[in-house]
């Protein structure tokens, strides 16, 4: 996705000789772009990034379930669960701590969502990737057609 910088111009003003540095094509803001356009465009961004989201989640899928792929990655994190949730029951052994159940209690459960979602992030990784580039492409292309639109290219 090409990025495209302007640099600043000089525009000197023909009685005083002062120069005030501008934007290189920069219009006054109510003639190049009203709010309705700029709500319009920023719709049809999101509406591309949607797209893109679903479309990337197909070819990834290859017409399995979405359903059916979450609960397999759901069952296969539920290791990392477990492990963080003992991890977090292991203050109720340190010797400071004895007396407070709730807090270590708090402590397993916090253990275990967070091992859920650091597996669950991980056996999902793909599909995330699959995704965000399908929509990232799309958003590009939406992107690149509208500054085409207010900058036209004229080969004469």
């Amino acid at each position: 996705m090409p990025i495209c910088y302007r640099w600043p111009t000089i525009a000197v003003n023909s009685e005083t000789g002062n120069g005030k540095a501008r934007d290189a094509g920069a219009n006054d803001m109510n003639t190049q772009h009203s709010l309705g356009s700029q709500f319009r465009y920023g719709r049809e961004l999101v509406r591309s990034g949607v797209s893109g989201l679903s479309s990337g989640r197909d070819a990834h899928l290859n017409g399995r379930p979405l359903t059916e792929m979450l609960s397999e990655s759901a069952r296969a994190s539920l290791g990392l669960a477990t492990l963080g949730a003992c991890a977090g029951l292991l203050r109720y052994y340190l010797p400071a701590r004895r007396g407070r159940l709730a807090k270590t209690l708090a402590c397993g459960l916090l253990g275990g969502a967070f091992g859920f979602l650091a597996g669950f992030g991980w056996k999902t990784r793909d599909l995330a990737e699959s995704m965000t580039h399908s929509a990232a492409k799309q958003m590009g292309t939406v992107r690149d057609q509208h500054w085409l639109a207010s900058h036209p290219i004229d080969y004469a």
